[in-house]
């Protein structure tokens, strides 16, 4: 993945160390529980109307954090309960990557009264019968809140061990910016990324059907272990370009420019300067730089656009002060820095400067 604004996955980036992963596969931190409160007797509350956790946690006067949500999945067409607390959000691809599944979709009210007989809103983990699976969060709260699988009514004061037992505890729930990096503990950034390569394990699926094997150290035949490893060759320069421009055009890096230098000829007539943007353009050339010589009968601000426009690294315009001094101007795109130079003192800056950056 390459950080960009414009890209079509969501990544997760540490601002302190090397990690990072696309929302899918970010992993949580373990919450540490710290110091068990004591237990307060479980209680069955009227909350009348109440299913929003923003609405029943005012009411009770409590965080969300303390509430514990119950979500109803179709994992496989077939229901399970998800417990999460209630300002977390279930992440549905490592909820189907723990319960080895194909497809899990969110059910709605009536698929969920049809698996449980319970409204949606008021729902709970207490005496389901169906497939309980719980966020690693759950595990450190006390005296939390859940639905009481009856209308208009909750349980408060809940604690696992006493009053619920959860045999089932994962890392469900979608990573934010408010959570720690899971490697280092400092503080993660989500910013938009364009996929450039990917690496798919085949497994021995394939191996398996062309029967490719080879003798382990006991001397007994197995099949390979197949990867795909792909790489967007178009996708690393639409990547380079979101992340190099400016708003004049692209900018692009030195390795990845289809030209290095781009020579604008502003002078058609004058001999002397159509000689030496040839001149220039041959020995550039010969030294092994990508060149683009610029020789339309467009006004001088055309082909200034146009050359910012294009992105090229470095922009040779030969025009007045060459024909009353001799001197050509360098412009470097990224930096927009300018210096005047003789032709022969041209050739060697640009042939200094790209043998350095590329090396």
């Amino acid at each position: 993945m390459v950080l960009a604004a414009t890209g079509e996955d969501t990544i997760v980036v540490c601002s302190s160390c090397t990690y990072a992963a696309n929302l899918e596969k970010a992993a949580t931190r373990p919450v540490d529980p710290g110091p068990a409160p004591a237990m307060l007797p479980l209680t069955k509350v009227e909350t009348p109307g109440m299913k929003k956790v923003a609405v029943v946690s005012e009411f009770l006067k409590i965080s969300s954090e303390d509430l514990v949500k119950t979500m109803v999945y179709l994992v496989d067409d077939k229901p399970v309960a998800v417990l999460l607390r209630g300002d977390h959000e279930v992440q549905p691809v490592k909820l189907k990557n723990l319960l080895n599944a194909i497809d899990v979709t969110l059910a709605d009210d009536k698929q969920i009264f049809t698996a449980t007989g319970v409204p949606n809103g008021y729902l709970g983990p207490l005496g389901l019968t169906i497939p309980v699976v719980a966020d690693y969060s759950v595990a450190a709260m006390a005296n939390f809140v859940i639905g009481a699988n009856e209308k208009n009514y909750h349980y408060i004061n809940v604690n696992l061990g006493r009053d619920l037992t959860i045999n089932t505890f994962a890392d469900l729930r979608q990573i934010s910016e408010a959570d720690p990096c899971p490697k280092c503990g400092a503080k993660l950034e989500l910013t938009r990324g364009i996929e450039v390569g990917h690496i798919f394990k085949l497994g021995v699926k394939y191996s398996e059907a062309m029967q490719a094997t080879f003798l382990d150290a006991e001397g007994h035949s197995q099949p390979f272990i197949m990867g795909c490893y792909g790489i967007g060759v178009s996708r690393i320069v639409a990547a380079a370009i979101e992340q190099n421009h400016d708003k004049d055009g692209i900018i692009f890096p030195l390795p990845l420019a289809p030209f290095q230098v781009v020579i604008l000829n502003l002078g058609l007539q004058d001999v002397a300067m159509n000689s030496a943007s040839e001149l220039l353009y041959q020995s550039l050339l010969n030294n092994g730089i990508d060149v683009l010589l610029d020789d339309r009968d467009e006004r001088p601000g055309s082909k200034f656009k146009d050359a910012d426009l294009l992105g090229i690294p470095y922009r040779i315009t030969i025009g007045k002060k060459f024909s009353q001094e001799g001197l050509i101007e360098i412009k470097e795109r990224r930096s927009g820095e300018t210096s005047t130079l003789s032709l022969n003192e041209t050739v060697a800056k640009l042939l200094n400067s790209i043998k350095t950056q590329l090396s």
